[in-house]
């Protein structure tokens, strides 16, 4: 059994909401997965209880209904695979095998017309999601969204190796491993087709667009990190977690590596905000609705977080904060040493934002008035 750690309150100035019709989706869900037969009826049970409908319609609180239905049935979907076939499965154990069927899988997304797989659950499921993608989303935001379904596949198999050997991978490939595994990616496409948009090219595939994305998959997931050492810990097997990382490559205790973690993720949250802001200047329409679903994204993450029976664990009470804060642990804008990432802060329109805020201080600043002159000190 792991440490008992208390989870400080996530810093997070961005405001919650959450869609009117959160209950009715998070109902619709639940009779989706009994439909699919996704998992075992134990992992089913489990699942349905653990509010998604809430935590999609805190993703996309102003989003089309039916396209929060689609990423609530979607999240169901993608813990059916992790939890069912790679973090509680023998198969979670055997990267090769793994793959195997991860690609099976990713083949009928691609193409659902197939005749394969014709009884798995998961992928009956993949084919009703496919379906609705392509009803709901342009031909380019379905290619993403296959996309995306392949880098989570990938990464997943990634961490399934160091589950066989029970090793622990040092902080940058973690960070790596993390920013797809957590599935963030495979959201994204949707945040454009709830509000009936498409990025173009130039703002979506711009490293300011990418790295915003980035920020938001490192923060959620450093998040989830936080929220599931608990539950993680108290697993009979193999768990892989930020904290468990630190502690084995920085040699850091368990109290200490969460302070680190929660240091991390507030100079990120931090950096995003920023970004955010200097992107918005200048953005479309779309791409404001875009970063905002960003920081809905985040902020519903935390919500659904700290209230899930998947992270609360009643039978055994995790301790997780239950409130907010607006002060971050660490707000400095040095880069975090960590390689994959660094390039965030060499993003020029992060430099240049921060050259307009000191104009703007420096023309704020109450003007100098020079001291009075004794009259005598005039005398020639």
């Amino acid at each position: 059994m792991g440490p008992e750690l208390t989870v400080p309150p996530f810093f997070s100035p961005i405001p919650p909401a959450i869609h009117p019709r959160h209950a009715a989706i998070d109902a619709r869900t639940t009779a989706w997965a009994h439909s699919m037969g996704i998992g075992t009826d134990e992992l089913r049970a489990r699942l349905v209880s653990h509010d998604i409908g809430t935590f999609s319609a805190m993703i996309l609180p102003e989003g089309r209904e039916e396209v929060v239905s689609l990423l609530s049935d979607f999240v169901l979907w993608l813990f059916g695979v992790d939890d069912g076939c790679c973090e509680e499965s023998d198969l979670g154990h055997r990267p090769g095998e793994l793959v195997a069927v991860l690609h099976r899988l990713l083949r009928i997304a691609q193409n659902p017309e197939i005749p394969l797989l014709t009884e798995d659950p998961l992928a009956i499921g993949v084919r009703d999601l496919r379906a609705r993608i392509s009803r709901h989303g342009t031909h380019g935001q379905t290619a993403r969204w296959i996309d995306a379904l392949r880098e989570y596949f990938f990464s997943v198999a990634w961490e399934a190796e160091h589950r066989r050997a029970g090793t622990v991978p040092d902080l940058n490939d973690y960070t790596l491993m993390r920013l797809y595994d957590g599935a963030t990616t495979v959201v994204l496409p949707l945040l454009e087709m709830a509000h009936g948009y498409e990025l173009q090219p130039h703002e979506r595939d711009s490293p300011a667009t990418r790295a915003a994305a980035e920020m938001a998959s490192y923060v959620i997931t450093w998040d989830n990190d936080l929220l599931s050492h608990h539950k993680e810990s108290r697993s009979t097997g193999y768990w892989l977690n930020v904290l468990r990382v630190l502690e084995h490559h920085h040699g850091l205790t368990p109290d200490a590596a969460l302070t680190t973690a929660v240091a991390q993720r507030d100079r990120v949250m931090c950096l995003f905000l920023r970004l955010r802001r200097a992107m918005a200047a200048t953005a479309s329409p779309q791409l404001r609705r875009y970063l905002d679903s960003l920081a809905h994204f985040i902020r519903g993450s935390q919500e659904w977080g700290i209230s899930s029976l998947r992270y609360t664990t009643p039978h055994d009470p995790a301790r997780l904060p239950t409130f907010f804060t607006e002060t971050p642990t660490d707000g400095s804008d040095a880069p975090l040493d960590i390689p994959v990432i660094t390039w965030w802060w060499e993003l020029p329109q992060l430099a240049a934002a921060a050259a307009d805020e000191t104009v703007v201080a420096l023309a704020h600043r109450a003007p100098v008035v020079p001291a009075a002159v004794p009259a005598e000190a005039l005398a020639v």
